[in-house]
């Protein structure tokens, strides 16, 4: 087993550790890899797919963050102890690699880089989620939305999708469905998108959705 992209810097002792007794796992897409509170199995690196990292209250899930190939996943516990602080579910297939506590603490003594490279991981998922609360704090969700589609629009080409359900986007949104879609026809209305049939949009003023996205 080839460790993950993860852990492509450290020396051949710490490789030796984690190739030896990481254990890989797959998840078909809507499989819950690890529920909120459950005890913490160790560290998840993802190799292939995309998971999504929910909380929620009164039945509803906010989307926390999200992680595709090289993301990891449970290093509160695997350093504070105690459970999971939330759920992940795999958006697709998925397949991860995990290490327990124990073969993380014999790589990092193998190599000391291994811990480095975790704490990098980590680093990187903190300041991402101060960049997100900075979003959701400035903007209302049509904005929120529109900044959504921008993003798609420049990953790819022609009609563009939102790229999951509207209840989807509503958790990562921090809403409702019915919010989403007000913010949509909103969209429409103002001039910005046009619907391209079969929840497929098409941008008709960049700048316009541009500017929206950046309405406080």
């Amino acid at each position: 087993m080839t460790e993950p992209s993860l852990f492509s810097g450290i020396s051949a002792a710490g490789r030796r550790e984690l190739e030896a007794r990481g254990v890989v796992r797959r998840f078909k897409a809507g499989e819950v890899l690890f529920s909120l509170g459950t005890p913490a199995r160790g560290l998840f690196v993802i190799v292939e797919g995309r998971v999504r990292v929910t909380r929620g209250r009164h039945g509803r899930p906010h989307v926390v963050h999200e992680e595709g190939p090289g993301g990891t996943l449970g290093e509160v516990p695997l350093f504070d102890g105690g459970g999971y602080p939330a759920t992940a579910v795999a958006r697709e297939a998925t397949r991860c690699v995990v290490y327990t506590p124990e073969v993380i603490a014999a790589a990092m003594a193998a190599d000391p880089k291994v811990g480095w490279a975790i704490a990098r991981a980590l680093a990187r998922r903190v300041r991402a989620l101060v960049e997100r609360l900075d979003r959701f704090a400035a903007r209302d969700i049509t904005s929120r939305l529109a900044a959504v589609l921008v993003e798609r629009q420049r990953s790819g080409r022609g009609d563009l999708t939102l790229g999951q359900t509207h209840q989807q986007l509503a958790e990562e949104l921090g809403t409702v469905r019915e919010v989403v879609v007000r913010s949509l026809r909103e969209l429409r209305r103002r001039g910005a998108i046009a619907s391209a049939g079969r929840g497929r949009y098409r941008v008709t003023d960049s700048r316009l959705l541009a500017a929206i996205a950046e309405e406080s």
